[in-house]
């Protein structure tokens, strides 16, 4: 067999037998798994899922809370950063992306968030057939167990469980009370017949666990003999016969010369989120021959779009000292935190077992706009320097906010032929005018929202950025030294008609111009939706098994 060897700087022997499979999945993420378990579920059709990171044994990727210690651990994360621009005020901003079992699903924020029906319905009117919202419900709905919500849009009898908070904070009440008060309706099921408004979360916690990808379709079918997962093995390169993926070269672990090949006899489906999905397809030879001469790679198949159309939310928070009142930020420290442990392993509400942000509104940066075109999240705890993790040491409170559907946007691309090399990650934020001026907007909202009659007893200040803080040039300053990513980065593979010069995949996820190789995961969003962006990446997950199988 002869394959290209376009991407190996390190190549070395293949070690080890060549297995053979029907199909080989590269990245077990909110795609992958339910890939894996639904190609497999026939019994007989042979899956091999591939796992650059380690399996999810570590008890801080299950329990909710967790997340702040593994987000940015290496263990657990691919550690990716953007480049310094200018309209980060010189900063390179954290990216980071799920490494182990589940991917993301296991360190995310685990809010379950579907977008607008008119997303969807955008896909389809760009020349994506079968991606309108009446087409892509139905995958919506199949790995759904939710309780609660309208049956014309909600899943009872899925793997994947959707939870209401069982945890409710006097000032969660008083922020929904003051918005309501300033217009928004409470809003009980955003993820039904209509987003705008104001209310909780819905979340991938059930019993006080995480509920990753891993935990609800991998753990219960992992003991099928036709379903092999290997953890550890990270992925260097697509391995292609004329224009066909035949397989894929992988290594175990971090040790280059432990070199291992698994072949596909039907496809290789690439599921590695979208900084991985480009750079494996960059690295294997595939996207814009000029960009890949220049980093020493062997051009096998010249695709323009991989890599281009990169997407991400750039979210802001604003920050108030709180009074009257104990916040996470109290109750996370000291004898209080061992009380919350204690609770959360008698079963019963703790914050242990929430999501980081805890209320949503979807409002409009101005009125006279359709739908809403801002997101934003609050919490009664709040963040040093506005990143999760790192709470701070007096009672406060957060209240974020982010653009729909940013306007600028960047790239993903290799910079040589060194598999293990970090790509160049240029999201491009604030490039775009109108994601200035929408932010800003959001920004005067959400410090709108902070200041209703509701909220007055229990506010002391605001603290960040300060209520001096006030003219559109300063608000924009501060966006740009404090705005951050909200890891919902899509787009470097985008789907798109044959008309569209730049689609790296056609509405059936195949590469254009490839036999043998498709992708599912957020790197084919033609656009961006309105939403976090797993709950769509695990629907492409879903329906990608049935445009495979022909279903």
């Amino acid at each position: 067999m002869s394959t290209n060897s376009a991407a190996m700087g390190n190549s070395g022997k293949v070690s080890g037998a060549v297995d053979h499979f029907d199909y080989v999945i590269v990245g077990s993420g909110a795609a992958g798994a339910i890939l894996a378990n639904r190609l497999s579920e026939d019994g007989k059709t042979t899956v091999c899922l591939l796992e650059a990171g380690p399996s999810d044994w570590h008890p801080f990727l299950h329990i909710p809370a967790g997340f702040i210690k593994t987000l940015f651990n290496p263990a657990f994360t691919w550690q990716f950063q953007t480049e310094a621009g200018p309209m980060t005020n010189g900063r390179r901003i954290p990216v980071p992306q799920g490494r182990t079992l589940g991917g993301s699903t296991s360190v995310n924020g685990l809010v379950y968030n579907r977008g607008q029906h008119a997303d969807f319905d955008g896909w389809a009117a760009l020349g994506n057939d079968g991606w309108s919202f009446a087409d892509v419900l139905p995958y919506f709905k199949r790995m759904e167990k939710r309780i609660g919500g309208e049956d014309q849009y909600r899943g009872r009898n899925g793997e994947l469980p959707v939870t209401d908070i069982d945890w409710i904070h006097p000032l969660c009440e008083a922020f929904i009370k003051g918005a309501t008060g300033l217009g928004m309706p409470r809003n009980p099921d955003y993820n039904g017949a209509d987003q705008a408004g104001v209310g909780y979360f819905q979340r991938t916690i059930d019993n006080g666990w995480r509920m990753s990808t891993a935990r609800t379709f991998l753990t219960p079918v992992k003991s099928r003999l036709n379903l092999t997962i290997r953890t550890n093995a990270r992925a260097t390169r697509v391995l292609l016969e004329q224009k066909r993926a035949v397989g894929v070269e992988y290594v175990l672990g971090n040790n280059a010369g432990n070199l291992r090949r698994v072949m596909a006899r039907r496809e290789v489906i690439l599921s590695c989120g979208a900084i991985n999905t480009p750079r494996l397809l960059q690295l294997s030879g595939i996207g814009n021959a000029g960009h890949l001469k220049a980093a020493g790679i062997e051009v096998q198949h010249h695709l323009p779009g991989v890599g281009e159309h990169l997407s991400d939310h750039y979210s802001i928070r604003l920050v108030a000292r709180v009074k009257n009142c104990v916040t996470i930020n109290e109750l996370a420290r000291g004898p209080r935190l061992a009380l919350q442990i204690a609770r959360w392993m008698l079963k019963k509400p703790s914050i242990m077992a929430l999501s980081p942000s805890l209320v949503h509104y979807f409002w409009k940066s101005r009125p006279d706009l359709d739908a809403p075109d801002l997101q934003g999240v609050f919490a009664p705890a709040s963040y040093r320097e506005g990143y999760v993790g790192m709470l701070d040491k007096y009672p406060g409170i957060t209240a974020g906010v982010w653009q729909h559907r940013p306007e600028s946007l960047g790239y993903v691309r290799v910079q040589s032929n060194d598999p293990f090399a970090d790509p160049v990650i240029e999201p491009n934020y604030l490039q775009h005018e109108n994601d200035r001026r929408v932010l800003i907007d959001g920004a005067r909202l959400a410090r709108k929202l902070l200041q209703t009659p509701e909220l007055a007893p229990y506010v002391e200040q605001e603290t960040l950025p300060g209520v001096a803080i006030d003219s559109d040039d300063e608000l924009l300053d501060f966006a740009r030294r404090y705005g951050v990513s909200s890891y919902h980065l899509n787009g470097t593979a985008r789907m798109g008609p044959a008309t569209d010069a730049m689609a790296v995949v056609d509405s059936q996820l195949r590469v254009v111009g490839l036999q043998g190789l498709r992708i599912a995961d957020s790197s084919v969003m033609p656009k961006m939706p309105s939403a976090n962006v797993c709950a769509t990446t695990m629907m492409i997950g879903d329906k990608a098994s049935d445009l495979i199988r022909g279903k």
